[in-house]
This record gives C-alpha cells, structure tokens and sequence, in this order.
C-alpha cells in the first residue's frame, strides 16, 4: 500500500449508532449478511433504479462484493455499512459513503432497504447517521447524492436529510439494467456548514 493511500486508511472500521440503527462492517463471512446482500441488490425495486457495473447473481459473487467493499475501506475511497436494527440486530439494508476524494474533501452517498424493512423510514435515518459520520469522523466538507429521475423516494429522504436539490445531470446514469444507455439524475447536495435538519 503507498504512503498516500495508508495515511487515509479507515480501520478500525467505525461502527456507528443513532436514530435506532446500528451501522456496521458487512461480514464476508457471514452467512446472513451475505443472503441480505444478495437479496438487496436481488431485489426488482433496486434494479429499477440502479444498474451496478458487475452484477452480483448468487451467494459466491455477493461474498465477493461484499469483499470488495472492505477493500474501498483499506485504501480510503469508501466506507459500506450494514444496517441494522439496533435492538434486534435485523440486517435492513445498507448504506455507504463512496467515491471519497480525500483532496476535495468530498464523497458520494448512497443507499438500499429490503423490502420487508420498507415504510419505516430506514433509509432517512441511517442517512442522517451517515451524513453525520462523513463530516465529523472523515471530515469531509461535501456529500452527494444522486438518484434516477422520477425517482421520489430518494428526493424525499435527500430533502429530509438536508441534502438541497441542485439541479439535473443529463445522461449521467445508466438506464435499468442496461450499460449502453443513459438516463438523467437528480443531484443533491449537502456541505457541512449547512444546518442540521429539524427532527421529525
């Protein structure tokens, strides 16, 4: 590993907790975060909206991609949280700071719930755990979000979150389930000297 890419290493993993959720490595290893892995990026409403560069089909390519991830955490570039419940540890979904550009002191954020942990508002408050994790533990100055056109979940949680509508980004994400088509996105953003959101 190079001197530039040590000095921005994230270990030990940070572990982080609020608004009821736990948010914590994935586990490789782990039979049940590889199963939810799977069934996340499985998932039809997921791949409506999301069209992954390597497309993960089973247990083996889902225990890779979860590998993958702890690797974007040794050299810097990305941080990938599980998220569970934080009384009956129920893995719910996932969330990650990515894209880290140590230099600009910026990253990109993004996320996923299972189906059966949908309506509870997960997503907005892991978001918010996350938000707060990027500007205090990594001390970054700007996060992004950005998600398919028409794609109103995302806008609420975003706006919930504190993340402002910025405008359209024409062709800046690939149409579902396709890499030779391109669909616009809605970029939010937010820095941190924006103010809190006001609890719900």
């Amino acid at each position: 590993m190079s001197d530039v890419h040590e000095q921005y290493a994230i270990r030990p993993f940070p572990e982080q907790r609020g608004h009821g959720l736990w948010l914590r490595p994935w586990n490789a290893e782990s039979d049940v975060d590889v199963s939810a892995w799977l069934r996340g990026l499985s998932d039809p409403e997921f791949q409506r909206w999301n069209t992954p560069l390597r497309v993960v089909r089973d247990i083996d390519g889902a225990r890779e991609s979860i590998r993958s991830r702890a690797d974007a955490a040794v050299d810097g570039s990305g941080v990938s949280f599980c998220v569970e419940d934080e009384d009956t540890g129920t893995v719910l979904g996932h969330i990650g700071v990515n894209e880290i550009d140590h230099v600009m002191h910026c990253a990109r954020v993004g996320y996923w719930v299972l189906p059966e942990a949908r309506g509870r508002q997960v997503a907005t408050r892991a978001l918010l755990v996350a938000t707060r994790f990027g500007f205090t533990d990594l001390g970054l100055h700007r996060l992004e979000l950005g998600h398919a056109l028409g794609h109103e979940a995302s806008c609420r949680i975003a706006e919930r979150c504190g993340y402002r509508y910025e405008g359209t980004m024409r062709g800046a994400m690939f149409e579902s389930g396709r890499l030779d088509a391109f669909r616009d996105v809605h970029l939010h953003g937010r820095v941190a000297t924006d103010p809190e959101p006001a609890a719900d």
